[in-house]
């Protein structure tokens, strides 16, 4: 009887014992795939965070720049034109105006590079050095700097006062430590004078590194790299994101609910939905091409205007949004639908007044992914023309203009390296945190609408 208890047992506990090995190895296979889930999102933010902190660190120190505090005497045997015309020393109106542009001219002719080299010699005046070494010394916008500084106000004349003048890009290097200093003189972008003369400077705190604002209010500029901002490729990125959110948000949601929800299926609308899908994947340089072709040679639009950027970027931008957005219809139950039907609401009150609103967050969403691609975007932009050089802010999207991606690319490829390396860290910053703003506001009108359902 004994032995047929224990036959009878072994079964069961053979079975158990399947069942713990079996629960084991699930256990295992979960345990080992939540911890590569685990690695796999440490190693994502462990790379994100490594770009970042390059970035940051490389783009960092070039929001402080050097700059001299000197004190400028406005010499009236240097500065021509002497005292600015008054109105009431004219006998009418074009005699005024003509005096002033006499008088304006005369002043720029002026030579505004020995007051600097006066301004300098008096920060430091035991030391022998020749006059170019001076003016190499300090930025090549310095003079026109003191001009504008003299038209603002003319009654400086004569008088001394407290500027701050920038130090030029090689200066700038040679401070910083960007250039080695133990190459040979023949291969060190200032003479040994004016390293020296920087070095004194610096140490009796005449030089001193100074928070950049130009950087934000400054066009790029090719004489005076020192003083190269990005205003201008702000403002051109601004109007181009203007143009791509007022156009492909509304075409785009207008068109993934056509589809969606009114468009027959048949094989014209199979072919658009091939083709859209299709075009998502297109290389954004075809794009340029197309700009080109249509918007600049065909309809005659000026060329390097964020408005045909802005198109560009459209076209672009649309197939993600339409596919995004018709993915969010897709996610509203079909019973939503066939209740607000089945009340009496109209085929358009169901798709406006019910199904729409429900897709609002994925909508933004897809607005966030569309324009965060836009705004990077570079090729398209350098094939209508946004590549040139542009020493004036844009007014509007009609003026011409570069973008920030483009200036990017720009900045990477000057021949100072030492100076536009850490100059192009710092506009890439610039980029990130204009996308970053961007997605913080769809994100804050995404969350908004969740809360309102």
């Amino acid at each position: 009887m004994t032995d047929t208890l224990l036959s009878s047992s072994q079964p069961g506990n053979s079975n158990r014992e399947r069942v713990h090995k079996s629960l084991a190895g699930r256990h295992r296979s979960e345990t080992m795939f939540r911890w590569a889930g685990i690695l796999s999102i440490a190693a994502a933010l462990g790379f994100v965070a490594i770009l970042f902190g390059m970035i940051i660190s490389k783009g960092l120190p070039s929001f402080w720049q050097s700059t001299l505090h000197v004190e400028v005497y406005f010499d009236p045997e240097l500065i021509e034109g002497g005292p600015q015309p008054q109105r009431a020393d004219s006998p009418s109106e074009a005699d005024y105006q003509q005096a002033m542009i006499q008088w304006q001219r005369d002043v720029t002719l002026s030579n505004w590079n020995a007051i600097v080299e006066t301004a300098v010699r008096t920060a430091a005046p035991e030391f022998e050095i020749e006059s170019r070494d001076i003016l190499a010394l300090v930025t090549s916008a310095a003079r026109f700097q003191l001009r504008d500084r003299y038209f603002a106000n003319p009654d400086v004349l004569g008088q001394t006062m407290d500027v701050s003048l920038l130090a030029s890009a090689n200066t700038d290097n040679w401070l910083k430590g960007t250039i080695d200093r133990s190459l040979a003189d023949e291969r060190q972008q200032l003479s040994p004078e004016t390293r020296q003369l920087a070095d004194q400077l610096r140490e009796e705190g005449t030089i001193s590194f100074d928070f950049a604002w130009h950087i934000f209010t400054n066009v790029d500029s090719r004489s005076a790299p020192a003083s190269a901002g990005l205003a201008g490729a702000f403002m051109g990125s601004l109007y181009m994101m203007m143009v791509v959110i007022v156009l492909a948000v509304p075409i785009g949601v207008a068109s993934a609910v056509y589809l969606e929800e009114f468009a027959p299926k048949n094989r014209l609308t199979d072919l658009i939905e091939v083709n859209i899908n299709n075009l998502a994947a297109v290389p954004s340089i075809v794009f340029g091409l197309l700009g080109a072709a249509v918007f600049i040679n065909y309809l005659g639009l000026p060329r390097s205007a964020p408005l045909v950027g802005g198109l560009v970027l459209t076209l672009m931008t649309l197939p993600t949004i339409i596919i995004a957005t018709r993915s969010s219809l897709r996610a509203v139950p079909p019973s939503l639908r066939q209740a607000a039907l089945g009340l009496g609401a109209s085929r358009n009150q169901t798709v406006f007044h019910h199904v729409l609103p429900l897709t609002f967050p994925g909508i933004l969403t897809a607005t966030i992914i569309g324009v965060a691609q836009a705004l990077g975007e570079t090729a398209p932009l350098l094939l209508i023309g946004m590549s040139a050089f542009i020493a004036n802010i844009p007014a509007n999207p009609l003026d011409s203009a570069t973008a920030l991606p483009v200036q990017i690319y720009l900045w990477q490829g000057n021949e100072n390296r030492n100076f536009f390396e850490a100059r192009t860290s710092a506009a890439i910053m610039v980029l990130l945190g204009m996308m970053i703003l961007l997605n913080a506001i769809a994100i804050f009108l995404r969350i908004r609408l969740e809360r309102r359902k």
